[in-house]
């Protein structure tokens, strides 16, 4: 079977990433929690490092995300009526989102917490 060419990967992947903010309540709100964090790290002037981690966390949460909509999107396609173990893969992955969502507000936390106090 002959590969796609190069560009058409880009573009399912793009598809797959509009899909998910159409489809998806979380990640909107994931991506309203990333600009505001973009908006308080130009107003704190955030370092290059503490960007770098930012960014990193964005992709964490926003790539978890996508991939648990393609896991439920796979265990509905395989498992149209309540199954016990689609119950469990479903939960599993809104658990490691939230997980590395947790994470995310508590490094984010750490890393705004200074800069507010040194305003104040």
């Amino acid at each position: 079977m002959a590969k796609q060419p190069i560009n058409k990967s880009f573009q399912y992947a793009f598809e797959g990433i509009l899909t998910c903010i159409k489809k998806e309540r979380n990640i909107k709100i994931h991506l309203v929690m990333m600009v505001l964090v973009i908006i308080c790290g130009f107003i704190f002037s955030l370092t290059k490092i503490e960007w770098m981690i930012c960014i990193l966390l964005f992709a964490l949460v926003i790539s978890l995300e996508i991939l648990n909509t393609a896991i439920e999107a796979i265990v509905d396609l395989c498992s149209p009526s309540y199954h016990p173990l689609a119950k469990i893969a479903k939960d599993c992955g809104a658990g490691a989102v939230l997980v590395s969502a947790i994470a995310a507000a508590i490094i984010g936390l750490m890393i705004f917490i200074p800069h507010l106090l040194a305003v104040l």
